[in-house]
């Protein structure tokens, strides 16, 4: 990890146990009654929840680079859309992948067939997050991944920011509380799904929400539910597991998904990202049914293969992003991409292979998974790739320059572990969007929000659902380019001061 910093602007660490205790006790409560809660993992009852691991206090996040993520997020949906529909550049990025990586090769063969039939519903509906970390040596953003399916924490993440503004307020620093941004990442996930109801046209069809067995994180799904009501009362959301649809889903007249009697508009996936989603054949014939119907898929498997990190790394090759986007647009996308390279079974690849073992402290490696825990790390970097050298598994991982976010110090707050951690802590911040295209036309294109999630710095995988992370907030900082003194935004926006250290 890279600079800490011990100080913070306006409060003293460690606290006052007097004082933790009460801004712990506050800030608990307050998430629980206004929807911050999980479920209970260890429990059968659904009639339980505790609230969601996080953070004390939000995290200094430096104010340009949230912008600029913020004005990035378009143009990362319009790429993630280019290279949904173009079944030549995906196939390339994919074919070695797909003789190692059965997972992929699955959501492959997928893919291949719904394009060979021919698409029932051209448009899809990218509900997409963007993940950064703030990289303290160039003092830039630097993107972690893409993510365009099950992209959670829009609604909680609202929650804590609101929660956040109101531990500020109680301990007197109500002048502070408008550096911490406006999110309305969970209305804009929901106008995203509406507009794809529209788009669908069909009265009295509903929205399904495709979830767990038994759903954890049942307050952020929820809450987009409840959302689509608010802003759409007339629009029913029905929710369905695997398990349920095995036995009440089918195709209907001209290929309408018909579940348990209704027309379904829109999917929402919240699973179907990770190989023990498909227990059995018999699930992977269902996406693969629910891929062929009519209804407007979020994501359909075109931009879940989008999404994969084998793409991401494709899309840093030289000439790769010209092909989709305006000179601006290469060269937003461009400043904040880190050096990804390619373990294929060539020179290229080979090159990368004794890179990472040369100085593994410098690089991830990652597998085609989403959901937290899958990557590898440091000394684990040089025994996996030693194994695998000379084996065509090293081509289901990409490589990654490991990226150096700023430490800062923290309190972490978690169910039933008592007091609130102090912790050195790194955060990295998502930014949400919602897309809705068919490859030739894109019918609206948004930037709708974000979220922050930290972990300690010892901490090397951050999935709050997997167990590693916890909820945070950002608040603004400012500073001249070479961080030597404080500066405001430059927009006439003087909502502080605060220098990073």
């Amino acid at each position: 990890m890279s600079q800490t910093s011990n100080q913070h602007p306006f409060l003293k660490f460690p606290m006052d146990e007097k004082v933790l205790d009460e801004v712990a006790k506050n800030e608990r409560d307050f998430l629980l009654l206004h929807g911050g809660g999980l479920r209970l993992r260890e429990s059968t009852s659904d009639d339980e929840l505790r609230f969601a691991p996080f953070f004390l206090f939000p995290s200094l996040f430096p104010e340009r680079g949230f912008r600029t993520a913020l004005l990035a997020q378009t143009v990362m949906n319009k790429l993630t859309f280019c290279v949904a529909y173009d079944r030549q550049f995906l196939t390339s990025c994919l074919k070695s992948t797909i003789l190692v990586d059965d997972f992929t090769a699955r959501l492959f063969d997928i893919y291949q067939k719904v394009m060979d039939e021919g698409l029932c519903q051209a448009p899809s509906l990218g509900l997409l997050r963007s993940d950064y970390m703030f990289d303290a040596p160039t003092r830039t953003v630097k993107q972690v991944e893409n993510n365009t399916i099950a992209c959670s924490f829009a609604a909680v993440s609202s929650v804590l920011n609101d929660c956040h503004r109101y531990g500020l307020t109680v301990l007197g620093h109500l002048d502070k509380t408008d550096q911490i941004p406006a999110n309305t990442s969970l209305e804009g996930i929901a106008t995203g799904m509406i507009h794809a109801w529209d788009k669908y046209n069909v009265a009295g069809a509903v929205i399904l929400f495709v979830v767990e067995d038994r759903t954890i994180n049942i307050c952020d799904q929820r809450f987009h539910e409840f959302q689509v009501y608010r802003q759409r009362p007339g629009i029913r959301v029905i929710r369905r597991s695997f398990a349920q649809l095995l036995s009440q889903a089918s195709l209907g007249e001209s290929r309408a998904l018909i579940v348990d009697g209704h027309e379904v508009a829109v999917v929402y996936y919240r699973v179907g990202y990770s190989p023990d989603h498909y227990p059995s054949e018999r699930e992977w014939q269902l996406r693969l049914l629910i891929e062929r119907s009519r209804a407007i898929k979020s994501p359909s498997i075109q931009l879940h293969l989008a999404g994969t990190k084998k793409v991401q790394q494709e899309l840093c090759r030289p000439g790769v992003l010209e092909r989709y986007l305006r000179d601006q647009e290469v060269t937003l996308c461009r400043s904040l991409f880190v050096g990804l390279y390619s373990l294929d079974m060539d020179e290229d690849g080979d090159a990368a292979v004794e890179m990472a073992l040369a100085a593994p402290h410098r690089y991830v490696l990652k597998p085609q998974r989403e959901g937290g825990g899958n990557n590898i790390y440091g000394e684990e970097i040089a025994h996996t790739l030693a194994r695998l050298r000379d084996s065509a598994e090293r081509t289901a991982f990409i490589l990654m320059e490991l990226i150096e976010p700023h430490v800062q110090p923290n309190y972490l707050l978690r169910p039933g572990h008592g007091s609130p951690e102090l912790v050195q802590a790194v955060g990295e911040l998502g930014i949400f969007g919602y897309i809705l295209g068919d490859g030739e036309q894109t019918y609206c294109n948004e930037c709708c929000g974000f979220t922050l999630r930290s972990k300690p710095s010892s901490v090397q995988e951050g999935g709050i659902i997997a167990g590693f992370g916890a909820m945070d907030s950002p608040f603004l900082v400012y500073w001249d380019e070479d961080g030597s003194g404080a500066a405001s935004s430059g927009d006439g926006d003087q909502r502080g001061n605060t220098q990073l250290s």
